[in-house]
Parts: C-alpha cells; sequence; structure tokens
C-alpha cells in the first residue's frame, strides 16, 4: 500500500546498487516515492530504474559515483540539483567495513573507512543541506550501526566510523531544527547482506550470529515507514538496543558478562 507522505517525494539514497540501499530503494518506489540513485554500479542501477519502472509505473533516476572521490562527489551534487529543483530527503548508506584487529588492519584500510563512512557521508550532507535549508524542510537519514553504541574486538576501527556517524548525526539534529529538517540515525546490528564479503572474508562472523541477523527488507521498511516523520532514532533489533544502553550505564559489568557476545567475529 503506497503512503501518501511519501507520494512523489524525490528521496536519495547512496549505496543503492545492492543491500539495504537496494531494499530501501524498491520500498521507497512501493510507497509513491520517487527514488534517486547513487551508487559505483552503472549496470546494476540502471537495471533497478528499469524493473522500478515497469513495476510501478513510477519515475527513478540514478547516478554513477565513487563517494570516495571528492571531485565525482561534488559533480554529482550539482547534477542532482540541476536535475531535480526539488529533493525532499538524503539517505546517507554507503559504507563498509573491516573486521580485522587494530595490530593487523593496514592504515590504507582505516583512512578509506573513514573517508567513504564518515568524510563522504558528511561533505555530501553539506553540499545538499542549503537545499533544504532554503526549501524549510527535508530529512536526512544516517545509516550508523549499533557498533556505534558498543564496540567489539576486531571492530574498533569500523566501531570508531559509525561512533563519528553517531555524533554528527546527534549534533546535525540540533542544529537544523530551526529549518524544520528532520534527522535520524538508523543503528542496526547484523543485517543479512554483501557488507560482510569485505568485512568478515572467512564467513566466520557471518556464521556465528545467523540466527539473528536481520531481513534487509524488513530494515528498509522499517526505514521508509518513517521516512518525513520525527523520529530521532531507528534501533534494530530491539534486544540490542537495550544491550547498549545497560552498557552505557554499566559499561564494566557488560564487557565481563557479555564477553562471548562481544568474541564472535
Amino acid at each position: 500500500m503506497k503512503q501518501r507522505r511519501l507520494q512523489n517525494k524525490k528521496v536519495i539514497v547512496t549505496g543503492a546498487s545492492s543491500g539495504i540501499g537496494e531494499s530501501i530503494v524498491w520500498q521507497i518506489a512501493a510507497s509513491g516515492g520517487i527514488p534517486l540513485l547513487i551508487a559505483r554500479s552503472t549496470a546494476k542501477m540502471k537495471e533497478q530504474c528499469d524493473k522500478i519502472k515497469q513495476t510501478f509505473n513510477t519515475d527513478c533516476y540514478y547516478y554513477t559515483c565513487d563517494l570516495s572521490n571528492k571531485k565525482e562527489m561534488m559533480r554529482t551534487a550539482d547534477l542532482l540539483l540541476q536535475d531535480h529543483p526539488i529533493i525532499d530527503g538524503l539517505i546517507n548508506n554507503a559504507g563498509f567495513g573491516k573486521f580485522q584487529l587494530v595490530e593487523e588492519i593496514s592504515m590504507q584500510d582505516v583512512e578509506s573507512m573513514f573517508q567513504v563512512n564518515v568524510i563522504s557521508l558528511i561533505h555530501f550532507t553539506k553540499m545538499l543541506l542549503p537545499h533544504f535549508q532554503q526549501k524549510q524542510e527535508g530529512h536526512i537519514v544516517n545509516i550508523a550501526s549499533q557498533a556505534g553504541k558498543i564496540s567489539t574486538p576486531k571492530s574498533a576501527v569500523y566501531a570508531a566510523t559509525k561512533h563519528a556517524v553517531i555524533g554528527f548525526t546527534n549534533s546535525l539534529r540540533m542544529e537544523t531544527a530551526k529549518d524544520h529538517i528532520l534527522v535520524t540515525a538508523v543503528n542496526l546490528g547484523p543485517v543479512d547482506t554483501n557488507f560482510f564479503t569485505q568485512a568478515d572474508p572467512k564467513g566466520s562472523y557471518k556464521k556465528n550470529v545467523s540466527r539473528y541477523m536481520l531481513d534487509p527488507n524488513r530494515v528498509a521498511n522499517r526505514v521508509t515507514r518513517n521516512l518525513f516523520k520525527q523520529k530521532r532514532e531507528i534501533n534494530m533489533p530491539g534486544w540490542m538496543e537495550v544491550g547498549s544502553r545497560l552498557y552505557h550505564v554499566f559499561p564494566g559489568i557488560m564487557e565481563k558478562l557479555l564477553e562471548t557476545q562481544f568474541n564472535k567475529k
């Protein structure tokens, strides 16, 4: 069923060619919105848009961009604003992780993770923010992680990037309240996507947490249902959010009690 709240709303989704981003794109179209896809894979996005147009008889646009490349990102932002005089929402979904001990991870991987997960997210948001401020409305959704609330072994760098995203999101929300811009952080546990192909090549972590992995379509549905609503955070799964709250009150005790759970990677 289409949500009138999303009817003809144009929403940018980064990292749109696979995983959570792809699912969100389909949910937006199914809800009457118009998705604006950004990713590196032109072929995948074209295929998605063609299918969306056929399925929902709606518009769908895609823009090829490597968000780690500053010039490409600036060019894409300019092109988006030229092509679409009104953009209603931005979902910063692009990101990746590598699960390794601090002593093992390369500085190249550290810098790449911060570039894509944090710096590009902030930069792209800054380029779209004046548009939302001018129209005095909009919704910025940043896909963070439960890792940004509870760090675990082998995820020090990835968790640090998501801590940064949550901190940025919380400050941005307060700064833009006067402009009637909604800002939401989405904090997820493990989601059953191709994220783990790069994050966990051996597959041990995915195997260890398979019983409580989130379905990307369920995540996308939750995100889409809360678009253009005043929602501070979306936290999934619920039990993990309860755990994170207890962790912040009793960090030492929780680390001892959950030592086995924390060492799944």
